[in-house]
């Protein structure tokens, strides 16, 4: 009976997809080459060569052991980021995703998930091998019956290899565990060669002899916010099932903001990164490079290149950042230039957590206006809301502008809105907690410019990535809206050549730029300079 488990796991390490969508019943009708191979050398190889035998079954245990946590991996990252595990990346993101995991389910939960998924892993690592180990031994106990079988099996697997038998969608005769190894090898070279090419692009970078004095000349006198908002992707406006709130919400916005006379034009811009890793997207909008992977983004953060905010310092803003998911230093924080970052220990909030959000985004907006937007000179403020972080749970209501005061006005709300418990078991409730969960990010933008905003008023307000697989479904694309909104019509007459639509929702066929195209087009734009062409470098 060990026995059989044992082969029924290999065989599941052998043949598991690394994607949710492809696993069927089919999927495991299959014959795996790498299973024959194995047999083959157990049976085959003499007794006085036994070192070499199990020297081969190890490494294949090890190996297998490997492919099985890679696919398992595999199987979360396109559930989340709708791509494959990097294996040369994607470990520096674990203790990102600890993080994740223990703000969105505070508490016991957190930890629980956390050990659990650690364990499936620690599971496949010890379990896998042995199970290799056991069905080698089987084989060698039972030689004729197992030469017998390789000898019928591997002819059967070679001609339905040569006639493309498949069940399904995928081949009968598989290889597809050898073929996953040899794809994870073979694509290091490239990596490393697109590290070298990105490492050279970020040296080179020609907004850095822009002169101080001309530098976003037409913006002089404004306070500028760059409005991050998390997870509002395309698919939010694009989606039928999911846009009937937020199409509203910007309906209402653009009326608005005609009857209080300010502007806007809205467009697309394709992100770096999808369903996380929100950091990818502001490093890249900010620095002008294509910063789609964490390894790109720890070498910018120590080089000297020029980003939005450092060119807004150089002419003459206050620069300032409100970061409220942090909890804690950033020393990232210094590459972009800001003057002061505020995050959550010092924004003054006083109110309750919302699960992962760990402050409405009315009080965060409303907080950077009272600590650096009130009086004095102009102030450039990247903004991040996080309201619109998954897991979409308990969402705040909006108050009155003039009750946010120090976010004590929230108190007990949390309790009375639906809990990550609620929503997760159905992905119907999923998606309309993703939609309204942005609706509200957007309501609270445009709640602030209808109380704050004047003629001095400049935001860009953009997506940072699309919301994870569950709401976007499969293969969506990277877009994301992006809007110019102004006080001053001059400002968005400036971008009129872009193509833009008016108003808040870009239409369909509006322009689409990558994100990192943004930054020097923003300058030629309103610096008063040529543009300074974008350092492209990947687009992966």
């Amino acid at each position: 009976m060990l026995t059989l488990l044992a082969l029924g796991l290999v065989v599941l390490a052998l043949l598991t997809p690394g994607q949710v969508d492809d696993v069927a019943p089919s999927t495991f009708v299959r014959l795996p080459v790498e299973l024959l191979v194995l047999l083959a050398l157990v049976v085959l190889l003499p007794d006085r060569l036994a070192w070499l035998r199990r020297a081969a079954v190890a490494v294949a245990g090890g190996l297998l052991a490997l492919v099985a946590v890679f696919t398992l991996l595999d199987l979360g990252f396109h559930q989340a980021l709708n791509r494959p595990f990097d294996p040369m990346i994607d470990w520096r993101y674990a203790a990102d995703l600890v993080e994740t995991v223990r703000g969105s389910a505070p508490g016991p939960l957190g930890v629980v998930l956390i050990v659990a998924a650690l364990a499936a892993l620690l599971a496949t690592v010890l379990l896998v091998p042995l199970a290799v180990a056991r069905v080698a031994r089987a084989a060698r106990g039972h030689r004729p019956a197992t030469v017998r079988l390789v000898a019928v099996l591997a002819p059967l697997w070679l001609v339905l290899s040569l006639l493309g038998v498949r069940v399904g969608t995928e081949p009968v005769a598989s290889d597809a565990a050898a073929a996953y190894a040899y794809g994870q090898v073979a694509r290091v070279p490239s990596q490393l060669r697109d590290q070298r090419e990105f490492v050279r692009a970020a040296a080179t970078d020609p907004a850095r002899d822009l002169p101080a004095d001309s530098l976003l000349s037409g913006l002089r006198g404004k306070d500028v916010l760059l409005v991050f908002v998390e997870s509002y992707g395309r698919v939010a406006l694009d989606d039928p099932g999911l846009s009937a709130g937020v199409r509203a919400a910007l309906d209402d916005g653009t009326a608005s903001l005609d009857r209080d006379g300010l502007t806007a034009r809205s467009g697309w811009l394709t992100s770096p990164t999808f369903g996380a890793l929100s950091w990818l997207a502001h490093c890249t909008l900010q620095a002008g490079l294509w910063v789609d992977s964490q390894q790109r983004y720890d070498h910018l953060v120590t080089t000297d290149r020029e980003t939005l905010t450092s060119l807004f310092g150089r002419a003459g803003w206050r620069t300032v950042a409100a970061v409220p998911a942090n909890t804690r230093d950033w020393p990232q924080g210094e590459f972009y230039g800001f003057d002061r970052v505020y995050d959550s220990r010092t924004l003054g909030y006083r109110g309750p957590r919302f699960g992962y959000p760990t402050m409405p985004d009315q009080f965060t907006l409303d907080a950077v206006h009272r600590l650096e937007l009130a009086g004095g000179a102009p102030v450039m403020a990247e903004v991040d809301l996080i309201s619109s972080h998954a897991p979409w749970s308990r969402t705040p209501r909006l108050v009155p502008q003039e009750s946010v005061g120090d976010g004590s006005v929230f108190a007990g709300m949390p309790e009375t809105l639906p809990s990550e418990s609620e929503i997760w078991p159905d992905a119907d409730r999923v998606r309309a907690a993703y939609a309204g969960a942005v609706e509200y990010s957007l309501r609270a933008v445009l709640a602030y410019l209808e109380t704050y905003a004047d003629e001095d008023t400049v935001v860009v307000m953009l997506g940072d990535h699309q919301p994870a697989t569950i709401v976007s479904g499969r293969d969506p694309g990277h877009d994301v809206p992006v809007t110019i909104i102004a006080g001053d019509p001059a400002v968005t007459d400036r971008v009129a050549g872009w193509g833009w639509t008016e108003g808040l929702q870009p239409s369909p066929d509006a322009p689409v730029w990558r994100m990192d195209d943004f930054r020097d087009r923003f300058l030629a734009a309103y610096g008063g300079a040529r543009q300074t062409g974008t350092a492209q470098a990947g687009a992966g």
